[in-house]
């Protein structure tokens, strides 16, 4: 799999998303400065998300439209006043995906309709995100795979049928070009309940590029899903730990996304191959083992024992297995 000529595999380092979504905060200007310092620290690419709140929901005072849950970062925040907030301009769209190309970064988004997939189409969009809520939006999943475009789909709340049904509709537009993001849906995550064992079994059942959307605090669950196979980690990004956006208080900042660049190239580089035996950098180390050494003067006849030969430092000698057999 690759995407705007970016590979993607186990043979790769992890491909890097840096998620604006709402981390704008109605600013133009700062979601191009956005753009600029994911590119400067080092992320491959930079993801929007492409909806108003009227292609998610309706503006309708009833108890259901709004969000309840105490230990929500939105809450009592109306569905309709959260989306028409966090939205990020369709008008916006042109000039980000320019300024991310002129950076090197490639930009691609989250629709959330068809008219969405269509206006990401007239952008030239290099691959979709399929949110981890849409996973069940059969049209919406069709649509986007008959674009014939890689696509990443985020996991979060799926169930192994939503998820097969999902990867089925793909394969049957004959769209192969399909990543699996593991995700837990809460915002912020707490890293028990991340269960990045989930990174095998979804490589195992589905036989495609597999990864990890890191809702979590800092850089650890992200950088331990690498061990397990990830090949793409998306972590939603800000200017500043301080700064406001709706998604700011679970966002890395450029200080935490340099080390994520930087440390996921170093633990993939540590995974290495199945090796036995002495490392070329090794191969004046057997120095420091043990091997049998004469320390005694022997005549001519004598037999070897323990009390002649002993098992010393270097390495150079007769191993010292054989010991045992004086």
């Amino acid at each position: 799999m690759e995407i705007a000529g970016k590979p993607i595999g186990l043979e790769h380092k992890p491909f890097i998303i840096a998620e604006m979504s709402g981390n704008h905060d109605g600013s133009l200007k700062k979601a191009l400065k956005i753009v600029e310092e994911a590119a400067r620290c080092g992320a491959d690419a930079i993801k929007l998300q492409t909806y108003t709140e009227d292609t998610l929901t309706i503006d309708v005072d009833r108890e259901e439209f709004y969000i309840s849950d105490e230990d929500s970062l939105w809450h009592g925040y109306s569905l309709y006043d959260l989306y028409k907030k966090a939205h990020t301009p369709w008008e916006w769209h042109e000039e980000i995906f320019f300024h991310a190309k002129k950076n090197n970064l490639i930009c691609f988004s989250s629709p959330f309709d068809d008219s969405a997939v269509e206006f990401l189409e007239d952008l030239d969009t290099p691959a979709y995100k399929i949110a981890s809520f849409e996973i069940v939006d059969h049209g919406l999943i069709k649509k986007v795979a008959n674009q014939n475009k890689p696509i990443i789909i985020s996991t979060g709340m799926a169930s192994l049928e939503e998820i097969s049904e999902a990867v089925e509709i793909c394969h049957s537009a004959g769209n192969t070009q399909l990543a699996l993001l593991q995700c837990t849906s809460s915002y912020p995550a707490d890293a028990k309940y991340s269960n990045l064992k989930t990174i095998i079994s979804l490589r195992e059942k589905f036989g495609c590029e597999v990864g990890l959307s890191d809702h979590t605090l800092g850089i650890s669950v992200a950088l331990s899903s690498i061990a397990l196979g990830a090949t793409i980690i998306e972590k939603h990004f800000n200017l500043s730990k301080d700064d406001t956006g709706v998604d700011s208080e679970f966002s890395s900042d450029p200080k935490e996304l340099e080390n994520l660049v930087r440390e996921s190239k170093i633990s993939h580089a540590s995974l290495g191959e199945v090796k036995f035996g002495i490392y070329e950098e090794d191969k004046e180390l057997p120095i420091l083992r043990r091997s049998l050494y004469i320390v005694k003067d022997i005549k001519k006849g004598d037999k070897f024992s323990k009390e002649n030969v002993k098992s010393i430092r270097p390495g150079l000698g007769l191993h010292t297995k054989h010991l045992s057999k004086m």
